[in-house]
């Protein structure tokens, strides 16, 4: 490790943050945090019991009230501050993320400019909170209707997008006034410290950001989920875990806002142009290594261009750089653990026995680290297994079909349905294709379609709740009604 990023990795605090205050967990665990390149260990964090949780929302819950009388313009100017901090410091928070999660340099530093901008965004947004006021039809009462913070939240962030999934929650709940504890993924939990610990020095009240590391995710936040004094859950992660949370968040009828998993469709249009089409595909594919729910994960192209496509596809796919994500050159670093990259050979051994043909890539790279090779498979059938479960990594199944209805039933075979993509030169087509399609996100023509200034989230399995533009503060206030008799 060079000596610049072991200084760094030195640099961020490594205890819980509650109160204000860096402290040890309970006892003095830590738990290691990995470098999914060698699978060697990059330093310890502190790793938190149910007493250490306890304190933590007892920390939010003490600060609630006077963070929510505080001004909505000093709310939003500790953002901005935050906002004009992390991005002067970007170079270290991208080589943090790349260290701990694996992605490119490159990568790591576009994740910074799109995780800050949700700081910039919800600072302009905390000034803009407001109510109405209006007659009753009758002309007998006048009705207010005022906005309140919800109250100490629950935010446990992903790890494949370290400080952008908790920017995307913070940026919010700072602007609206509510308080907040964050458990972050225990494979990726450094950039959420730096980022803790930046707040803090842009003058955030102790209390507001509570923040937790731990191994044991569920003993200890399930607590919280079912204490009484916490009034809203937001979770970013799996389905599977996301409809656990919501069955025990139902004991205390929490605010719920739940950002699970994808299985995007990308659907090529036999008016498409091919070129733009595969540029598109590989940013819907191989952002962060493919491993994000909003990834292209099943690729249906018209049966009159696939083989073209493919062949493009494949060429460009062939063409990237496997390796470290801080060396020069690379395109696609490891993926975050050797299960991760287990389930993924998984899933292309499934595809091939059902007559999927690899036409590039197909296999883990040898060595140190969780490295798998950029990967393109036609003809894959839709009972293979990666065509109703997420990828997570660098693998692209293609399959045909004929009619414009034949993509659109394919499409919305699944129970998820938060991103999709759709190429096609018809605008007529545009609209009613977007109509038809059961996905919280079309992107039209372009493979990136996440922006902080437009609502982020899913319909069905996909979960509920939206992240981001006028509709993200929305999710952390609750509407006082006031009927007054003039």
């Amino acid at each position: 490790m060079a000596t610049t990023q072991k200084s760094l990795i030195d640099s961020v605090p490594k205890g819980l943050f509650i109160g204000g205050v860096w402290r040890d967990a309970t006892g003095g665990a830590t738990l290691a945090v990995e470098d999914p390149s060698s699978g060697s260990t990059l330093t310890h964090v502190a790793d938190a019991t149910v007493a250490d949780g306890k304190a933590a929302l007892d920390a939010a819950v003490g600060a609630q009230a006077e963070w929510a009388a505080t001004p909505p313009r000093d709310r939003g100017e500790i953002l901005r501050a935050a906002f004009e901090l992390i991005t002067e410091r970007a170079e270290d928070f991208a080589t943090l993320m790349t260290l701990e999660m694996g992605k490119t340099l490159a990568e790591s530093r576009g994740e910074v400019t799109y995780g800050a901008e949700f700081f910039r965004w919800f600072s302009e947004e905390a000034v803009r909170i407001h109510g109405r006021w209006s007659t009753a039809p009758n002309g007998a009462t006048r009705l207010l209707t005022m906005k309140k913070p919800v109250g100490p939240t629950l935010m446990i962030t992903p790890w494949n997008f370290p400080l952008a999934m908790g920017t995307r929650k913070i940026g919010p709940a700072i602007a609206a006034g509510c308080t907040m504890v964050v458990k972050p993924a225990s494979q990726t939990p450094l950039t959420m410290l730096a980022l803790a610990e930046l707040l803090r020095e842009c003058g955030l009240p102790a209390g507001v950001l509570n923040v937790i590391t731990t191994r044991h995710t569920g003993d200890v936040m399930e607590p919280l989920i079912r204490d009484p004094r916490l009034r809203k859950l937001t979770f970013t992660g799996s389905t599977g875990i996301g409809r656990k949370l919501v069955e025990q968040s139902a004991e205390q009828l929490l605010r719920v806002s739940m950002e699970l998993g994808g299985n995007a469709p990308f659907i090529v249009f036999e008016d498409a142009d091919l070129d733009r089409a595969v540029d598109g595909a590989m940013l819907a594919k191989m952002r962060n290594i493919g491993e994000a729910c909003t990834a292209a994960n099943r690729f249906f192209v018209h049966e009159s261009v696939a083989e073209e496509f493919a062949q493009k596809f494949a060429a460009r796919m062939s063409g990237l750089t496997i390796g470290k994500g801080t060396r020069k050159g690379v395109d696609v670093g490891p993926l975050i653990d050797a299960k991760a990259r287990d389930g993924v050979t998984e899933l292309v051994e499934d595809a091939k026995a059902k007559g999927g043909t690899v036409v590039t890539g197909g296999g883990q790279v040898k060595g140190r680290g969780y490295f798998f090779e950029p990967t393109v498979i036609t003809g894959v059938p839709m009972n293979a297994r990666m065509m109703s479960e997420e990828i997570f990594g660098p693998v692209a199944p293609i399959t045909t079909f004929g009619t414009e209805a034949e993509a659109i039933a394919k499409a919305n075979s699944t129970e998820f349905g938060l991103a999709s993509y759709v190429f096609t030169n018809d605008l007529s087509r545009v609209i009613r294709v977007s109509e038809a399609l059961e996905y919280g996100m079309i992107g039209i023509n372009q493979g990136i379609i996440s922006n902080p200034a437009a609502p982020f989230g899913g319909v069905k399995a996909s979960g509920f709740g939206r992240e981001g533009g006028f509709e993200g503060i929305d999710e952390y206030l609750e509407t006082t009604y006031v009927g007054i008799a003039p």
